[in-house]
């Protein structure tokens, strides 16, 4: 039988195409926003969490402007006002009902910043409605608890906000983007070599370093509330500070990268490392120079490093809906999880 999971990451290719079409003709307006502003606040939580630290590094990598992760207790329960004059405020909700979310961005504007929604929710949505600026995402409905569509689509809204903070990419790359994700739908790699490697592991280390980071937590986060393995989200430059310790023959490392960059030959020593001491190296894209490391390879997209975590979670959602039905479970709806998550 087909997941609802499995149906929606096929529909991703349609889903980035849509939305695409529909943002990048907004970059002027991103642009007119972001000329008040000087640095960024990113406010999310869960998988639009995730998406926004790929926010952070592509703002930080490529435009030059200080970007930090919000922690919405300080306006919701601390209730503790900032001055965020010159800060563009991004607030990203899958729903674009989730109430924290949105009432940190009333409390950013209350503040003195620029605000910006990123949803799949529509201009009605109460997050929407709140923001200066809404950047609304076309991936339809989804269904499955785990989130697939909506947060590659997330990813592909905040590239169109880095372009139009002026990023120093080229932004046909974007366009690029669908065609990569439908090949590696097609031909994830290794897929069934990594399922059985991990079927009776209790546990894994998910790593990746730079734009890559947001995948790796990403992956870490599916395969926790899909599969309910121990996952670890961690940059290979944390892991190596001490939680390498935990690499072993039962706690294997999935390492993920795009084929190229800046942090691919650390992730490659990275693989090296982990397989010499005996453990497995699962590898999530890195081009040849990974895949050669790897115990076991699953196929990266043929993308530049700024956009190729669009694609680069792809092979892992694969991944984690293969494993979570080899191992018994429903990948549509883990148990304790709803679509919308609501916390103070």
């Amino acid at each position: 039988m087909t997941t609802k999971m499995r149906s929606e990451i096929a529909e991703q290719p349609a889903a980035l195409r849509a939305t695409l079409d529909a943002l990048l003709p907004r970059v002027g307006e991103v642009e007119q926003l972001a000329g008040q502003t000087r640095q960024l606040l990113f406010i999310a939580r869960g998988t639009s969490d995730n998406a926004a630290v790929y926010g952070r590094y592509l703002a930080e990598a490529h435009t030059g402007r200080l970007s930090t992760l919000a922690a919405p207790s300080i306006a919701t329960t601390y209730k503790r006002k900032l001055d965020l004059d010159g800060v563009l405020a991004v607030a990203l909700s899958q729903s674009g009902r989730t109430e924290e979310i949105v009432e940190t961005l009333a409390w950013a504007k209350d503040c003195g910043a620029k605000t910006v929604a990123i949803t799949n929710g529509g201009e009605q949505s109460p997050l929407a409605q709140a923001a200066d600026l809404a950047l609304c995402t076309l991936a339809g409905e989804e269904k499955a608890v785990p989130a697939t569509k909506t947060y590659t689509t997330q990813l592909a809204a905040l590239a169109v906000l880095g372009l139009g903070l002026g990023a120093d990419v080229d932004p046909a790359d974007l366009q690029r983007v669908p065609d990569a994700v439908e090949k590696l739908i097609s031909d994830p790699g290794d897929l069934e070599a990594i399922v059985e490697g991990l079927a009776d592991k209790p546990g894994v280390v998910v790593s990746g370093r730079g734009l890559a980071f947001s995948t790796a937590l990403e992956l870490a986060l599916k395969l926790k509330e899909a599969c309910y393995l121990h996952a670890m989200g961690l940059s290979y430059a944390d892991l190596l500070h001490g939680p390498i310790a935990v690499v072993d023959e039962d706690t294997p490392a999935i390492l993920v990268a795009a084929g190229e960059g800046p942090t691919l030959a650390g992730t490659v020593a990275l693989a090296e490392r982990v397989t010499g001491a005996g453990a497995s190296a699962f590898t999530v894209g890195g081009g040849t120079a990974l895949s050669a490391a790897s115990t076991a390879a699953l196929n990266g997209p043929d993308l530049p490093e700024w956009v190729a975590p669009l694609a680069l979670i792809v092979p892992g959602q694969l991944l984690t809906e293969a494993l979570a039905r080899r191992l018994g479970i429903d990948p549509d709806a883990p148990r304790g999880l709803n679509k919308v998550t609501q916390t103070d």
